[in-house]
């Protein structure tokens, strides 16, 4: 490529800039399915650290604190910014310059990646694609700009003096009387000059203006190169945005695996025998944390760093608390078996579910805190701003209400609050089950509204109880001869003492029930059954440990759940 005064110096090391960016963004989104790790900037980093000599190192974290490595990461982003303003200005007299720069770049950000340990060929490819990226990018605006451009040369007028280029590259005709004809300038232009007489004189003669190769285009285009290092800036930061979640995401994801859990101080009772009747298409007494239904107002799921979250609880109370996740890790831990209920479950709806839950109990905060004479709310708020109101009394009258961490053995899944969330048997899921939850104010349902409350809901929850078929389906097509009806029915907090079945509004025949460890969890039954050729409709209802048959009032799930009995109609041949 040629070189080009004409692109001012200013002009490549924006255009390098921008290409360095450019290459970092790419590279951070690479990295972020890659690994963290793989990020160039970071494993540079991480070799300057190793690198380090233990003086400096003791100096940096004397002086900076918490904060050296952001400062470290800052310093090798300068560097780099200042590196890539270099390239940017040589290029722009000849791009193989630039491109050198480039892959010079590019190799010392690969061998660092190649220097961690465990580290493969494979994780060279951010940096490889980055640089290639930036590249293309650098000859790009340098090409906007004029870099590589054919200019305009013309005859000089009678005094000295070249002519500038017309706006749309049309050179306007020179005059020269000397009668001299002259070829192949210094510069590389070409001149053929017919003259006449003197400088000025008669006999002067008009020629048509000499261009290089390329002519008609324009010199150094201010206006192009602006528009391109705004796309490119653009981009750049679109992708380093998105790589950081991309990184954020699996960084969290392997803090989430590798968190080991501690022992309960209170497990949770064994699982009695028949527990589980391990009917072919009936729930399982344990939902599985993939099959457990997600119910959320999140667009995106928080992802939220158990480095950084803490707990806050404020408001009515004589001490207010705030509590970091390991803070909470240390604290007497309870393990129990308990089921949860949306509000917007229709009837035989699939929104509940039953796990082993474990966590710290919600009263003991709240007795840390001091609670104040007259408050009866606890209006807990999420992450990402969703807010619960749970009333008091229901928290601290003994129940396992838990400020959960764990979910059948493992750490919460994000979908489900990793890495806390509220779990309280016996209430709806909009009034309890707070996910991702950061801040806790003990309030009154007189001066606080949860999110649902002003959009009509009730603003407590209790569960109503309620059963659901699971076997067969609606629809079936079933054969003549004994069969199996089963399904799960729940009361939380109070337990399910019976359920009845019945077949073409005849008579209700008692199911027998499946074993419970307690009262928050729901309960599978089956019945068998004679089926006869033909239509059949079969009904269930439950009824509770208090006495409270499930009520065939059919109710829609506002304001407060769905009631009635479940109903679906099977073929039989």
């Amino acid at each position: 490529m040629q070189k080009n005064e004409r692109v001012p110096a200013w002009a490549g090391a924006l255009a390098g800039l921008t290409a360095g960016a450019l290459a970092l963004g790419i590279a951070q989104l690479v990295a972020g399915f890659a690994g963290p790790e793989t990020f160039p900037v970071v494993a540079v980093g991480d070799t300057a650290v190793d690198l380090t000599p233990a003086p400096v190192k003791d100096f940096a974290i004397n002086t900076f604190g918490e904060n050296d490595k952001t400062v470290l990461i800052g310093g090798v982003l300068v560097v780099l910014a200042g590196i890539a303003a270099v390239i940017g200005v040589l290029a722009r007299r000849r791009l193989a310059y630039g491109y050198a720069g480039l892959a010079l770049f590019g190799v010392v950000g690969a061998a660092a990646v190649l220097t961690r340990p465990g580290a493969g060929a494979a994780d060279v490819l951010p940096t490889v694609v980055g640089v290639l990226c930036g590249g293309l990018v650098l000859g790009w605006l340098l090409r906007r700009a004029g870099v590589g451009r054919g200019t305009v040369a013309t005859a000089p007028e009678a005094g000295g003096g070249v002519a500038a280029p017309e706006a749309g590259g049309e050179a306007a005709p020179g005059r020269r009387g000397d009668g001299a004809v002259s070829e192949g300038g210094g510069d590389g232009t070409v001149s053929d000059e017919v003259g006449g007489a003197g400088a000025g004189g008669e006999g002067a003669v008009e020629r048509p203006a000499v261009m290089r190769a390329g002519a008609g285009e324009r010199g150094f285009d201010r206006r192009r190169l602006i528009t391109g290092v705004a796309g490119g800036i653009v981009v750049a930061g679109a992708s380093a945005v998105l790589g950081r979640q991309l990184g954020g995401q699996r960084e969290l994801d392997a803090t989430r695996v590798n968190l080991a859990l501690p022992r309960p101080a209170t497990p949770a009772r064994p699982l009695p025998a028949g527990t589980d009747f391990r009917i072919p298409g009936l729930s399982p007494f344990i939902t599985k944390n993939r099959d457990f239904y997600r119910v959320d107002t999140a667009l995106v799921v928080p992802q939220v760093d158990p480095r950084t979250w803490t707990l806050r609880i404020h408001g009515m109370v004589d001490r207010p608390v705030e509590i970091t996740y390991a803070e909470l890790l240390n604290l007497p831990l309870t393990e129990a078996d308990i089921t949860l209920t949306c509000v917007s479950n229709e009837v035989g709806g699939p929104y509940v579910g039953n796990a082993r839950w474990l966590g710290v109990r919600m009263a003991d905060l709240l007795r840390r805190a001091g609670l104040q004479p007259g408050a009866d709310m606890l209006l807990s708020t999420s992450d990402d701003g969703f807010t619960c109101g749970t009333p008091v009394d229901v928290v601290m009258d003994g129940r396992d209400a838990l400020f959960a961490i764990a979910m059948n053995g493992e750490a919460l899944p994000f979908e489900h609050g990793f890495p806390v969330r509220q779990v309280v048997p016996g209430l709806y899921g909009y009034v309890l089950a707070t996910k991702w939850v950061v801040d806790v104010k003990v309030t009154r349902f007189d001066r606080d509204q949860a999110y649902w409350t002003p959009r009509g809901w009730a603003a407590k929850g209790p569960i109503k109880t309620e059963s659901r078929i699971d076997v067969p389906k609606s629809g079936d097509s079933l054969k003549a001869g004994r069969t199996t009806i089963a399904g799960v029915a729940w009361a939380q907090h109070t337990g399910v003492d019976a359920v009845e079945v019945r077949v073409d509004r005849g008579e209700w025949r008692q199911a027998r029930l499946a074993a419970v460890p307690g009262p928050d969890t729901w309960r599978q039954w089956a019945l068998d059954w004679d089926a006869t050729p033909g239509e059949h409709t079969i009904e269930a209802r439950a009824t509770d440990a208090a006495g409270r048959t499930q009520t065939e009032r059919q109710a829609p799930p506002a304001p407060d759940g769905a009631s009635g009995w479940p109903a679906l109609t099977v073929q039989v041949a």
